[in-house]
């Protein structure tokens, strides 16, 4: 008995449990051993005696004047018998051991003792990656099986499903890997931990894990909009007059953003300031196109945002792209118009703006701004003739008047 109660020991040390909880659930599957072996109903406790040399078996009853049921009760009579200072309504208790129940004892006591260990083992798991739910963690890809990543993090296995990562994202078999951990279950076969990359809040892990300034506290994400795999809006805050909240996050040269960028396989990244002005917030958040004028609905929290004619297809982006990621970021409704299209104007204007030229797709709006141009050089042009004309025209009178 010694030599199982130092293993009992050496368990409680390697594996982190209490040896209480160890020790009440072999007395409870002792008790269930002794049942099953001798009749289920039967009042029965099991003791270890003085210090865990022994095992004993006590049967319990209850003293009545006429007995009802054999197994958990006892006469009077009976009862004085064993002790004369019983009386009706006592509990009488004593021992019942069987012959072989140390043999019984053993064996429970080890299927007691490994399912207690797996038990509190995955306990363990379970009350450790629920605290850290949204959090960023690192592992190794253990394994893939149908498009889904098994990566080992340690004491457990967190799982990636294919729809949680970014389009055109693929890892291999001993690939570490970063992810976020967005949801922890409970299962028959121990703790789930679900892991994903395309949360927005993976995002703001890797920024909190490379600008210090985030994680001092000193600049604050207020928001986050994402669209794994293409495009990433963030915008952040500080109330440091010295500290720049956008440069923070870009770091010198870029180097900051660019390993977020790296990470991300290179998804594209918004980095904006933060105002409460809403006013404000929507011009910043549509960046990079240029806001002429936007127009507030409070009641209905939605805004009419201005661009100039050249800045719409910017403003709204491939596919709606930039403006949705926009109205996601500061949550306000978001409907762009051109300038003429809000004024009326009867011609658009355009604007010989690089950066829009790398949004436009297919140098059309190149063609159509060299037409503009070659357009507006012949009616100067015209204008310049005509002017010249009726300068000719007004010398020609002045020098037949001086004749």
């Amino acid at each position: 008995m010694n030599d199982f109660m130092n293993a009992i020991d050496d368990l409680v040390k390697e594996k982190g449990i209490t040896k209480e909880l160890l020790m009440d659930a072999i007395e409870s599957a002792l008790v269930a051993a002794y049942k099953k072996n001798y009749g289920t109903a039967q009042n029965v406790r099991v003791v270890f005696e003085g210090d865990m040399e022994g095992i004993e078996v006590l049967m319990r009853k209850d003293v009545v004047e006429e007995v009802e049921d054999e197994f958990t009760q006892i006469s009077l009579e009976e009862a004085l018998e064993i002790d004369p200072r019983y009386q009706v309504g006592d509990v009488v208790e004593y021992q019942v051991t069987p012959q072989n129940f140390g043999r019984i004892a053993a064996q429970t006591a080890k299927q007691v003792v490994v399912q207690k260990i797996r038990e509190a083992e995955r306990g363990m798991v379970f009350d450790n990656y629920i605290n850290r739910q949204g959090d960023l963690i690192t592992g190794v890809v253990q394994r893939i099986s149908n498009e889904t990543i098994f990566v080992n993090i340690g004491n457990t296995e967190g799982i990636l499903v294919a729809g949680e990562r970014a389009r055109g994202e693929r890892f291999r078999v001993n690939d570490r890997i970063k992810a976020y951990i967005m949801d922890v279950r409970k299962s028959t076969k121990g703790p789930q931990i679900f892991l994903s990359r395309t949360h927005p809040g993976f995002v703001e892990r890797l920024f909190e894990l490379e600008v210090p300034e985030i994680e001092d506290g000193i600049v604050e994400i207020k928001s986050i909009a994402r669209e794994a795999g293409s495009r990433t809006k963030i915008a952040v805050y500080t109330e440091d007059e010295d500290v720049d909240p956008v440069g923070a996050c870009v770091g010198t040269g870029g180097s900051r953003v660019r390993n977020i960028v790296d990470e991300l396989f290179g998804e594209k990244i918004d980095i904006t300031t933060w105002d409460d002005d809403p006013k404000i917030l929507i011009k910043n958040v549509l960046s990079p196109a240029k806001v002429e004028e936007v127009l507030i609905d409070e009641e209905e929290k939605a805004a009419t945002v201005i661009v100039p004619d050249y800045q719409l297809s910017l403003a709204i982006g491939k596919e709606g792209q930039n403006v949705r990621l926009a109205a996601r970021l500061c949550g306000w409704k978001i409907d762009i118009k051109s300038h003429s299209q809000y004024f009326g104007d009867e011609e658009d204007e355009y604007y010989d703006d690089d950066e829009y030229y790398d949004d436009y797709e297919d140098g059309e709006y190149i063609e159509e701004a060299e037409e503009a141009e070659a357009a507006e050089e012949t009616e100067e042009s015209e204008e310049t003739e005509e002017a010249d004309a009726k300068a000719g025209e007004a010398e020609e009178v002045e020098t037949a008047e001086e004749e």
